[in-house]
């Protein structure tokens, strides 16, 4: 936010870090260990560091921001249980599928609310779209099923046509990316339904 720091802006924003922090400190650890093992047992010896890591992620999300989002609960649960499998089967098969069966189930959970009448992503992202009127919520709802769905069938592709080292890269170099510019695509649309602009905000506040 630009402007003067205040009391009120400065928890904010270090929460917003301990966000990010949670959410790609996993991620980081399962790349990181995987190049630095490398060899063949690198998957393995990564996917336990990926399991640590989550379980970390969610105790420390308990502890700073007082709770563990449902997302967090399912990706780190999936992680796992995945984890797990492929260790005890010694099958990277199952790491690899991780993403596409998440974002399958969120996609098919997202449909579900839509079909239903309730957004079930307000109850995520409530805090990342403030203000934003039900219809816009319909509309982000759907936008990000289509994507998840993508995203699914996409892992899929990526896994099962190219090699561990390709699939890591896509993970951090491709995914990543994509989902970034897919939520920032989706603002000018949030704000055409009732989202508060934050840099206005900041700058009336100033």
């Amino acid at each position: 936010m630009d402007g003067v720091e205040t009391p009120v802006t400065e928890p904010h924003k270090r929460g917003n870090a301990t966000r990010l922090l949670i959410e790609l400190g996993p991620l980081v650890v399962f790349l990181g260990a995987y190049f630095l093992v490398k060899g063949p047992s690198a998957i393995f010896i990564s996917t336990f560091a990926f399991m640590v890591a989550m379980a970390v992620a969610m105790i420390v999300s308990r502890l700073k921001l007082g709770h563990i989002s449902p997302m967090l609960w399912v990706s780190g649960a999936m992680v796992l249980v995945m984890g797990s499998l492929t260790i005890w089967l010694h099958n990277d098969t199952f790491i690899k599928m991780k993403p596409t069966i998440y974002y399958a189930m969120v996609a098919v959970l997202l449909l579900y609310g839509l079909m239903s009448g309730r957004p079930m992503l307000k109850l995520v992202l409530d805090g990342a779209f403030p203000g934003m009127n039900e219809a816009g919520w319909h509309k982000l709802t759907r936008n990000f099923m289509l994507f998840f769905a993508f995203m699914a069938i996409l892992n899929e592709v990526v896994w099962r046509h190219s090699t561990t080292e390709f699939w890591l890269g896509f993970k951090l170099w491709g995914a990543l990316p994509m989902t970034f510019l897919f939520a920032m695509s989706n603002y000018p649309m949030a704000l055409r339904h009732g989202m508060q602009d934050p840099s206005a905000k900041a700058a009336k506040d100033d």
